[in-house]
């Protein structure tokens, strides 16, 4: 049997591999840093945008750009997987998920994939050496899929592709190979400012530059203690991330959901789930509904809080009982959520 590397180039061969492991976007960028990316990380973090995710802060460093983490890299391989949505992301519910968390943790079905590229990229050039990364160190992603082609990064800072619009989960695979690179994406945001004007909580103090602080992601997800309450109403029902700025992107139009991988499609219980039987939670039942789930992550009191914060927006009289039953929580901040929730319940018509 021909091997792919003996007939054609070991780039077109990496990047159809890539396509049969699963990814829907693959493009090459050169290891060196970018000191315009490391400026602009450094003017970030002084201005405090990172909030509560110290670990940004930390690793400042070796995030600048992949020569930093690894002197020894020579080209970054940036990849992408589909997770585009069947349903309107911004429809209405009873509590809203994140689109990128109704299926299996993007971490390990992206990870997977990513050593199994490696291991086939090692088969045809022994003498290379690489690293893979997906979200869980201080790797860039966003930039240098923009560098290496995959998209670029919109307004609302996230990568847009496109054809997968703002849905795309990345990784990035350093090598020690010298690949030729792909062109640069041009940015094609024009004139269109639609993800800034859709965020419910004004995090963006300007176009390409997000305040996590006031991201209802962030609060939800990365954010530990008491929600401010200046941001409380405006989350609405969301319990886990937002997908305001993304799904109003008109880049989306051009994303398949054929696309997508299919580990990503969305579990019943978590497009349209019920306030009413998430507020039952104990820690165990928890674990258990979000085993395989990157929701899992944040625990249960966290998620505790964010659907006591949904139930006092939700109007919802029923909900009263579970919620002053969770006003005597063992931590303190479901407590506090539950006592606010209680207050706006009883103002409800």
């Amino acid at each position: 049997m021909v091997n792919k590397a003996e007939t054609h180039s070991i780039e077109n061969a990496l990047k159809a591999k890539a396509r049969e492991l699963g990814f829907a976007a693959v493009g090459i960028a050169p290891a060196a840093d970018d000191p315009q990316q490391a400026r602009r990380l450094h003017e970030w973090l002084d201005a405090g945008f990172h909030g509560d995710m110290g670990w940004m802060q930390d690793r400042a460093d070796v995030r600048q750009g992949p020569q930093s983490m690894w002197p020894e890299a020579r080209s970054v391989i940036a990849l992408g997987m589909s997770y585009a949505p069947d349903a309107d992301p911004l429809a209405d519910g009873e509590a809203k998920i994140s689109v990128y968390a109704q299926g299996r943790d993007y971490h390990d079905v992206v990870k997977k994939a990513l050593k199994a590229l490696a291991r086939w990229l090692v088969e045809q050039r022994p003498d290379t050496q690489l690293k893979v990364f997906v979200d869980t160190a201080p790797v860039m992603e966003k930039p240098l899929g923009e560098q290496a082609g995959v998209g670029w990064q919109g307004k609302h800072t996230n990568l847009v592709s496109r054809d997968h619009g703002s849905w795309l989960f990345l990784g990035a695979i350093y090598t020690t190979l010298e690949l030729a690179a792909d062109a640069p994406h041009d940015d094609r945001c024009g004139s269109c400012r639609a993800c800034q004007d859709a965020c419910p909580t004004n995090a963006f103090p300007e176009p390409y530059r997000l305040d996590a602080r006031r991201c209802i992601s962030y609060l939800t997800i990365e954010h530990k203690g008491p929600i401010p309450e200046e941001f409380r109403e405006a989350i609405g029902t969301r319990i886990y991330g937002c997908d305001d700025c993304l799904a109003v992107c008109p880049w989306n139009k051009f994303a398949q959901t054929a696309a997508r991988h299919a580990k990503f499609a969305p579990r019943d219980d978590l497009v349209a789930p019920r306030l009413r039987e998430l507020l039952a939670l104990d820690d165990a039942a928890f674990r258990a509904k979000f085993s395989g789930s990157p929701i899992k992550r944040v625990g249960r009191d966290r998620f505790v809080r964010n659907c006591l914060i949904a139930a006092g927006n939700s109007g919802d009289a029923a909900l009263v009982p579970q919620v002053k039953a969770l006003a005597e929580d063992p931590d303190p901040v479901v407590a506090e959520a539950a006592r606010w929730a209680l207050t706006r319940l009883s103002a409800s018509p």
